[in-house]
């Protein structure tokens, strides 16, 4: 039996309800062979859960921390203000608002309290941990190599589609 990798990424919600968009994040990591794990705790109605993991989550190996939080959205804040790691930000859409209210809660934070913002949603949680990946990639020519060929890959599919609309605009060619 091979032994489990301890996780270098942590993925953080506020929320169970939050887990589909980021899942975006979680995807991107196995993609890349990343040892992560999926962590849900809350700024507000668990503080003392949220304090311990910020709190051991380096001496646990974790590099990155990726946080994703609707609402109020404190929780990206609240962690990196008890940990020396880089957390990143994923605003997510919980309110009426359409999550500009998580998008500033995320963003506008007190100078001394670094905390890296995406864009709210599905795309800010899998640029999230692409984010995460290039931090990696600058210490691990591997993952750089293969950061090198998703980058290209997505190069190539606008291509493609580029194709695509050209022979549907002009099908005699």
């Amino acid at each position: 039996m091979t032994k489990k990798k301890e996780p270098i990424v942590s993925v953080v919600m506020g929320s169970d309800s939050d887990l589909p968009v980021m899942m975006e994040a979680v995807n991107i990591l196995k993609m890349f062979h990343i040892p992560h794990e999926v962590y849900l705790t809350s700024a507000h109605r668990a503080p003392e859960r949220t304090a311990l993991f910020a709190k051991t989550a380096q001496k646990r190996g974790v590099k990155i921390i990726i946080v994703g939080a609707g609402a109020a959205a404190h929780l990206a804040g609240v962690i990196a203000s008890q940990t020396p790691l880089p957390v990143i930000g994923v605003p997510l859409d919980a309110t009426t608002l359409g999550g500009l209210d998580a998008l500033l809660s995320t963003l506008q934070m007190p100078g001394g309290i670094p905390v890296a913002t995406m864009a709210v949603g599905k795309a800010g949680a899998k640029n999230a941990a692409l984010f995460a990946v290039r931090m990696l990639a600058l210490n691990d020519i591997k993952l750089g190599k293969e950061l090198a060929a998703y980058i290209e890959n997505m190069a190539g599919d606008v291509l493609k589609k580029q194709e695509k609309i050209q022979n549907a605009l002009h099908p005699e060619n």
